[in-house]
């Protein structure tokens, strides 16, 4: 049965106080002083903005406020842009959302300008100390604003629906380079001042700032890395093959419109794989593996260039009309780059990881759109986001073939570049568009199961992969009491290694974890997916030995994806007071936006 949406107005984003329906900021102009001493950005934003229209022949008039979001800012005052006061409000709306500022406006006012500093409580800021970093010299300070965290750094409509351009000065005074999701020159001088422009529209999700003592290296004629001298070598190394992902992409979903596309890698604090932001997508180290076999999230990145920062969602809810259409494109760049059995082989593991979840997850949330109307914004960010919506998309290549498939793919991103859509207003294209041109290969009844229907429709059929014909092997033989030893893994890729921990039994007999862990050294493990894979296996079981090293690993990563599942497992397992112990410890290096939602998870 299909779950209604009737009660929600599908078109608001219930994240964002702004009334974006009235006034639209269209760009800002910001100039911050980054204050490492204070742990704050200081200075000011100016927003210009336009009355929306109301109809095609008239601007809607006695608008008197502009509402902006904003959580934890110091609001120093509020001006036109000749200078004088206007009256302003800051207004609590609650712990998820911060607050709002109300700005007194009339029909002359189209700019204003606000005069702030930063909290040392901003989500959206980690301030790292020398120490925290690789270099061990100089302090370093990066934004994750996703979802809702822009506006912990800067008073804007922080909300998806309102895309920006922007002119940036940054000032920084030790001698450390600024960079932004813009483009970056890496011969200018860093001599305090840094100035930056995005012409193209984004959403504020993906603005982003970094500071820190940055090197530079290109790995193409139009991408590099950006992150500290002792990272970039293997950085580079690591992601050579960026320009032919850029390419592959562009083969499938039309030019790369952005200039360039450059990575920065961050210290492990990082909370995500990556972030996408334009022309400077932040990375992991985790990532560097020394084997490319963690790459495909630098694809991931690349692919939302085209979905997630051309077309984005509206709201919250339509998460997965970024991540579900990345992570099926994630998966065409790693066939065409690395080949078509590595892909077959994460897209099995895609499905693994959904199964998985689905069996934890309460059916009202096994939804493509995510019902976070009144929840926090980063429940949204599930597999039910990312891996059902990627084999809703992969039903759909299959159904129509590959080229037709491609050819609506590249009309879809053509049609809505630099848009903010719905759920629905997607399904209205399809209406358009594939269910009338091919109504022999798709029902519409069968695409509404898709948007709307929970869990899997009882149609689909799951991934498969020939190649792990030689991992469910070992997994029988495992299973029947056969030694680590005896096992026949000396091809296995990281892929294989994820699957087989993630098949393995739910019990499991101590003697048979010290015989895989001593035979193999998983608990050593320099590769950050398998390690957090073997370390569940462990925990769920009490195998006590893996504690140290699991200790090391949740002080020293940073990553959610890691960091959630593992602190959860500990505590389905009884370990209440290694938690309270490893997370007393490592708090403190977690990115701010990590804290809150542990803080929520293990308080």
């Amino acid at each position: 049965m299909l779950r209604s949406t009737s009660s929600w107005d599908n078109t608001h984003d219930y994240h964002s106080s702004a009334n974006t329906d009235d006034i639209r900021v269209n760009h800002f102009k910001l100039n911050l002083f980054v204050d490492f001493d204070q742990q704050c950005l200081s200075g000011e934003v100016t927003l210009q903005f336009f009355r929306v229209r109301s109809d095609q022949s008239k601007i809607n008039e006695g608008v008197s406020k502009l509402i902006v979001d904003c959580r934890d800012l110091i609001i120093f005052g509020v001006t036109d842009v000749q200078g004088n006061p206007l009256k302003s409000e800051v207004i609590a709306v609650n712990d998820t959302l911060g607050q709002k500022l109300v700005i007194a406006i009339d029909d002359q006012i189209n700019a204003v300008t606000i005069q702030y500093k930063t909290s040392v409580h901003a989500q959206g800021l980690q301030w790292l100390t020398p120490q925290q970093t690789l270099g061990k010299q100089q302090p370093y300070l990066f934004s994750q604003s996703q979802p809702i965290n822009a506006r912990s750094w800067i008073p804007l409509q922080d909300t998806p629906k309102a895309r920006v351009t922007f002119d940036a000065q940054i000032t920084v005074t030790n001698g450390l380079r600024a960079v932004m999701s813009a483009p970056n020159n890496p011969q200018m001088p860093v001599d305090g001042m840094f100035v930056f422009n995005m012409d193209k529209p984004i959403p504020t999700h993906l603005l982003a700032l970094a500071v820190g003592d940055l090197a530079f290296e290109a790995t193409g004629p139009r991408s590099g890395i950006y992150t500290e001298p002792g990272m970039l070598a293997k950085a580079v190394k690591e992601f050579e093959d960026t320009e032919e992902m850029i390419l592959v992409a562009e083969s499938l979903l039309g030019p790369y419109l952005w200039g360039r596309y450059d990575m920065i890698v961050l210290p492990p604090s990082f909370p995500f794989g990556g972030m996408e932001n334009p022309m400077l997508a932040f990375m992991t180290p985790t990532l560097i593996a020394g084997d490319k076999s963690l790459v495909s999230t630098v694809a991931h990145e690349l692919a939302h260039s085209w979905t997630g920062n051309l077309v984005s969602n509206a709201t919250w809810r339509d998460l997965w009309l970024n991540e579900g259409f990345t992570t099926y494109f994630t998966n065409r760049i790693v066939e065409a780059v690395y080949g078509k059995e590595q892909a077959d082989i994460e897209w099995v593991n895609e499905y693994n990881r959904l199964q998985a979840e689905m069996q934890s997850t309460d059916l009202v949330d096994q939804t493509l759109p995510a019902n976070v109307q009144t929840r926090d914004p980063n429940l949204a960010f599930n597999r039910f986001t990312y891996d059902k919506a990627s084999m809703f998309v992969h039903e759909l290549e299959l159904r129509l073939g590959r080229e037709v498939f491609d050819q609506f793919l590249f009309n879809y991103v053509k049609h809505f570049a630099f848009k903010a859509i719905t759920t629905e207003t997607f399904l209205a294209y399809m209406q358009q568009t594939l269910l009338t041109q091919h109504s022999d290969k798709l029902s519409e009844a069968e695409l509404m199961e898709w948007l709307y229907g929970q869990g899997l429709p009882q149609w689909f059929t799951p991934p498969s992969s020939n190649s792990l014909d030689k991992v469910e092997l070992a997994l029988s033989a495992f299973e029947q009491g056969c030694q680590a030893n005896e096992l026949n893994v000396s091809d296995w890729s990281v892929h294989d290694w994820q699957y087989f921990l993630n098949k393995l039994p739910q019990v499991i007999k101590q003697a048979q974890l010290m015989d895989l862990d001593e035979h193999f050294q998983l608990s050593q493990s320099q590769n950050a997916e398998i390690a957090c894979d073997w370390f569940r296996v462990a925990v769920r079981n009490h195998y006590d030995p893996v504690l140290p090293n699991l200790s090391e690993f949740l002080t020293t990563v940073g990553r959610t994806k890691f960091v959630k599942p593992l602190y959860t497992e500990l505590l389905l397992a009884g370990y209440s007071q290694e938690v309270r112990d490893i997370y007393c410890a490592a708090r403190e290096g977690y990115h701010p936006s990590l804290q809150v939602q542990l803080d929520k998870i293990l308080n």
